[in-house]
Order: C-alpha cells, then structure tokens, then sequence
C-alpha cells in the first residue's frame, strides 16, 4: 500500500473557491478532491496506471 506524504499546496482564492464547490458537489473532501483530480489527470496523461 503506497504512504500518504504531505506537502504545502497554495492556491489562488478563486481556485480554492471552485474546488471547495466542486468536492461538496461530489460528496468528497477538498482533500479528496484535489487527489481525484490528480489521478485523473495522471491517468489521462498515461503517467499513471
């Protein structure tokens, strides 16, 4: 099972904004959010599996 690492992530209020919408939208965290989107965009780019 891959460990978790934390980091810093700073964002425009405009973008934090959309994101906060958009996880209430879908039932998830701005945690889990952000980690969809990036899964998604890395499976998209064929980087990930």
């Amino acid at each position: 099972m891959a460990k978790n690492k934390s980091f810093v992530l700073r964002l425009d209020e405009d973008m934090m904004n959309a994101i906060e919408a958009w996880a209430a939208d879908e039932f998830r965290s701005v945690n889990g959010q952000i980690q969809w989107i990036l899964a998604e965009a890395l499976k998209k780019s064929g980087r990930k599996k």
